[in-house]
């Protein structure tokens, strides 16, 4: 049957910085939040029915596909027609309920709405009718997400919210209903941003059956061991997916009966839907502790005609309440559903792990996604150094004015939904997300390229570019005799720099700020590099490689390159040897041996304070086949799937060795699509391996996922260690899981887990360590004790089963697609000077927020015009401790400025130093700006952190102190035992968020000083101008 859509207000109002300001935090005079639950009852089966609509900020559709409703034959899905029928049908009765989630969806239609029809909109939301979950820009995904990442985007959702709606539009329930597994460190960002529960959905087959049997789907879940108490987070896992009961869905897209009350009607239904509903309710009821239950009302993008919905459910309600006494049937909210289990005053289960990986049934690991389209994941990453850049520099130069941020913000918002940095779109899709992502980055390329002239006091605009270096392609420096490089740190603190600009192989002279000649070299691109250029259509033959040293915290410098009219021996260039014949790589601190005959790493010797140490390594490139027999689970777009458990490994590599002062480095070629680069770098204490992987073959109809795998002596007792989304470690052990006894019936996909940041192994009696950190979520494992291995790309030919309909297939230019990547390897003793992890933890850091390198042709701007420039910018902060980054600096609201600063280890890294407690002085800090008035916030910054209030609750264990430590240990409380484990005295939920605000309305005091401690995000709005303005 054909449906009608009626859109009845629709009039477009201006940009979102038009948007009206509900008045920072403060609460409206309305009965929203839990005031406005319906009453429960304590002595009926409380059932909550929460309508909702599931809407994916793409997938099969595009964002905008999928909410003007268009490609029908894809997919019968339109946003705006459900949110125009959902307001609809809650005007007409006070006593239903709507949860939405998606910002990005709701503000795309908010500036449609005319102003009567926002009001009606306040109305509902102030009551409590209309009720927002999660409410981030997207319900992003926890695997492939980086921290820095889901704090943005949440905050960018919840300024939305609180600009448009006040207290009444924020969140208390966090909603994450279809990512496919869950992160610790998300739990522990969730609480520290103020919710006070969170429901989720998809957790392995077998978690879900113990937690069902033992009642234990709801549970106090400890997302941080660092911040203790404060992280906990009441968690449930939903019954029935995030659908409705089988037979309820009344849905124009479900073919289930209404509900037929008509005594007269020979399809009279009631008695029977009745008995049918209740039958289910009771079944569901067993699997949870309270009096309490959720039904989902709803499922991917429901409600388009939200009257058949509301229709039947006032219809259910009636029915069941008048005829059962021991049910209760309400229409409620996440929010209305926690406040129940808080009310119950029952005791919890503990849980201190993550949800990692998801089965979905014995031979679906969703464990492939972690690699998917590995491009995008790390064009991704890309966006966010350059967001984070962007909106410094509009910090520092003109906060007041926020439009050029707008874009990038929302699209890395867009990038983080459970359906784009996953890799699980379809390829039109895809391609939507990087096109939304390349304009914002170029919105903020314009915002960068003005403040930067503002700072360096150009005379006239110097235009600037951005190089696609992951591809050895810049089109200025490729085909310009003069070109100028500006690179902007946006660290807090000081850094140096080895940077590769593609070249064609003229001699260069590079000057720095003083006119001074800087020592440079220039190294020929390989064969294989060569011939991808030709897909490509680059210029470049060579590289350019100089040093970029000490580059300012906010700061930059500028070199001007001059190619013209020089010989080989003029100004300081220094050539590459090239070799074919077999050498160690190395520097003054490591060495990379190689063996002549297999032609692959054999150790990696490394020296501290003159002492050096060998350490037995090997690594390869392989790759597994994916399985694609008919009729069983393929190996696709989610699910890794191997065909057998060994992979296939290359043959001996060809390599080709080039040396000179600054970098040592051996090319190796596995295949004609399979190479890689290692190298050590002057200076620098860690092994660079930079991998290129494609066009995958797949003549032989024979899908492909390629593996980097490392192998050593250690004894690891089958333990390794992954990040969670960046940050926190956990501890992985093979063949196992924390909290139930697991079947593996896939050995290999059943063992890999996402890794945003490094992973890592240990021999604890040798003190050896060994870590990875990646430019880009991977997934990785080790299989085998003192292996790490790491996927790096996948290409396969059979869809999944798991809705994407269409096979992992990526092409460019006509042909595979081509990834190219890098991983750097840290190895040593865990006593030594300074430690593998905190080396790692630094360099993660370094490489996530690197130094955004602009390029300018210069060909009009001759070297004595641009040496007047203030080519060296700096000194706005002061330099940070060691143990703290600064993870926001961004223009806020009337003209203020979000800051926030984080300590960045965690408190059993380095006990004795960087672990500890650290201050620092607010105003010292932001020395180059005038303050008027800080006020301490939350995490997401829509609430004065002394006005946060969580709820409280009890939990039925006492919660260790570390996790990592005692899993699988047999954990005793006598000190003085083997197997003593320290844990925290405190039952959860002693108290929720640290009430240390600094509201400073006037200046009266020279110190404004915050103490951080392990893993401790602090965040401030504060009203403050750059003194230089």
């Amino acid at each position: 049957m054909k449906l009608l859509y009626v859109l009845l207000y629709v009039t477009l109002f201006g940009l979102i910085n038009a948007r009206p300001d509900r008045s920072n935090f403060k609460q409206q005079k309305a009965t929203c939040g839990y005031e406005s639950c319906h009453p429960t009852s304590n002595d009926l089966l409380n059932v909550h029915l929460v309508p909702h609509s599931h809407d994916d900020v793409g997938w099969l559709k595009t964002l905008d596909q999928y909410y003007y409703g268009s490609r029908t034959s894809t997919q019968r899905a339109g946003v705006q027609y459900i949110l125009d029928s959902v307001v609809d049908e809650l005007l007409k009765d006070p006593k239903r309920r709507f949860v939405y989630v998606e910002s990005a969806f709701f503000e795309k239609w908010w500036l449609e709405q005319d102003e009567e029809r926002r009001e009606d909109v306040k109305q509902l939301v102030n009551e409590g009718r209309l009720e927002f979950a999660g409410g981030a820009w997207s319900m992003n995904d926890e695997a492939s997400v980086h921290y820095h990442s889901i704090v943005d985007q949440l905050t960018w959702g919840l300024r939305f919210l609180n600009d448009t709606f006040g207290e009444c539009g924020r969140p208390r329930a966090g909603w994450q209903i279809d990512p496919f597994g869950h992160s610790r460190e998300l739990a522990n960002l969730w609480a520290v941003a103020g919710f006070d529960g969170l429901l989720l959905v998809r957790i392995d087959h077998q978690d879900k059956k113990r937690r069902t049997s033992e009642k234990e789907c709801e549970m106090i879940w400890r997302g941080s061991d660092d911040i203790g108490a404060p992280s906990d987070l009441l968690t449930g896992v939903l019954f029935n997916h995030y659908s409705p009961p089988p037979g309820f869905c009344f849905d124009v897209l479900c073919s289930d009966d209404p509900i037929i009350d008509d005594v007269n009607s020979p399809d009279y239904n009631v008695d029977q839907m009745v008995e049918k509903f209740l039958e289910f309710v009771k079944n569901q009821a067993d699997s949870y502790k309270t009096n309490n239950i959720i039904l989902t009302m709803g499922d991917d993008f429901y409600y388009q005609n939200a009257l058949m919905w509301y229709k039947n459910m006032d219809k259910l309600i009636k029915y069941v309440n008048e005829r059962h006494n021991e049910v209760k049937l309400i229409y409620s909210t996440p929010s209305c559903y926690i406040k129940s289990l808080h009310d119950s005053n029952t005791t919890w289960p503990t849980k201190q792990d993550d949800f990692f990986p998801y089965g979905s049934d014995s031979h679906s690991f969703w464990t492939g996604y972690f690699t998917s389209r590995p491009t995008l994941k790390y064009y991704e990453r890309r966006g966010n150094n350059m967001l984070q850049a962007c909106k410094q520099l509009q910090s520092m130069t003109n906060p007041s004015d926020e439009s050029g941020l707008r874009s990038l913000r929302s699209a890395m918002g867009v990038m983080q939904h459970h359906d784009a940095i996953t890799g699980t779109e379809k390829q039109h899709v895809a391609y939507d997300y990087a096109r939304i992502l390349e304009a914002g980055i170029q919105d903020c390329l314009k915002v960068s390229q003005n403040a930067i002239n503002k700072l360096m006091a150009t005379s006239e605009e110097i235009s600037m570019q951005l190089c696609k270096l992951n591809e050895t392609e810049c089109s200025i420096s490729e085909n310009s005799n003069s070109y100028i490089l500006t690179f902007y740190n946006p660290l807090g603190y000081e850094v140096s720099d080895i940077v590769r600009i593609p070249s064609i192989g003229k001699i260069a002279s590079i000057r720095n700020a003083t006119g001074a000649l800087l020592e440079h070299w220039i190294q020929p691109l390989t064969d294989d590099l060569k011939n991808r250029k030709k897909i490509i259509k680059s210029n470049a033959t060579h590289e350019l490689i100089f040093e970029v040293k000490n580059i300012p915290a906010l700061g930059f410098k500028s070199y001007y390159i001059d190619n013209k009219g020089l010989s080989n021996d003029d100004d300081g260039v220094q050539k590459t040897e090239q070799s074919y014949e077999s050498r160690d790589i190395e520097n003054e601190f490591i060495k990379v041996n190689l063996d002549s005959n297999t032609g692959l790493v054999s150790s990696i010797s490394f020296t501290d304070n003159g002492v050096t140490t060998d350490f037995p390594l090997s690594q390869e490139m392989l790759y597994y086949e994916g399985a694609d027999k008919s009729g069983e689970r393929a190996s696709g777009a989610y699910v890794f799937r191997p065909k057998t458990e060994d992979p296939i490994s290359f043959n001996r590599p060809v390599n080709r060795f080039l040396t000179s002062d600054i970098v040592s480095e051996v090319h190796q070629h596995f295949s004609n699509w399979t190479t890689q680069i290692i190298r050590t770098y002057r200076g620098q204490k860690h092994v660079e391996i930079e991998w290129t992987v494609g066009p995958i073959p797949i003549e032989d109809k024979t899908g492909k996922e390629v593996i980097t795998r490392f192998s050593t002596d250690f004894k690891t007792d089958s333990s390794f260690y992954t990040d969670s989304s960046g940050r926190q470690m956990l501890k992985r052990i093979l063949n196992k899981r924390p909290t139930w006894e697991v079947e593996l019936d896939e050995p290999v996909s059943g063992n890999y887990y996402p890794v945003v940041s490094m992973m890592s192994i240990k021999d604890n009696a040798s003190k050896r360590e060994l870590y990875l950190i990646t430019d880009r979520a991977q997934g990785g494992s080790s299989l085998k004790d003192g292996q790490l291995e790491l996927m790096v790309h996948r290409r396969l030919l059979k869809d999944d089963g798991f809705g994407v309909g269409e096979a992992l297939d990526e092409s460019e230019n006509g042909i595979g697609l081509v990834a190219r990547g890098t991983h750097y390897l840290v190895i040593g003793n865990s006593d030594q000077e300074t430690p593998p992890l905190i080396y790692s933890r630094q360099l993660a850091l370094k490489k996530l927020l690197q130094p955004i390198i602009l390029i300018s042709d210069a060909e009009k701007i001759p070297f004595s015009q641009w040496i007047n420039n203030n080519n060296v910018y700096g000194g706005i902060i002061a330099k940070l401790p060691d143990n703290v980054h600064l993870l926001t600096l961004e223009p806020w609201k009337e003209g203020s400025i979000l800051l926030r600063l984080e300590h960045y280890f965690q408190k059993t890294d380095d006990p004795n130093n960087l672990s500890k407690s650290v201050t620092v002085d607010l105003e010292e800090f932001l020395s180059g700006f005038t303050i008027s008035s800080i006020k301490e916030v939350t995490l997401p910054a829509n609430q004065f952190s002394n006005e946060a209030k969580r709820l409280n609750w009890k939990s039925s264990e006492i919660i260790a102190e570390n996790f990592n430590e005692i899993y699988n240990k047999q954990c005793s409380s006598n000190r003085n035992s083997v197997n003593y484990c320290m844990l925290d005295s405190k039952r959860a939920f002693t108290h929720m968020i640290r009430n240390q605000s600094s509201n400073i309305d006037s200046r009266n005091t020279k110190e404004i000083r915050i103490t951080l401690n392990a893993m401790e995000i602090k965040s401030f709005v504060i009203e403050a101008v750059p003194k230089h303005l």
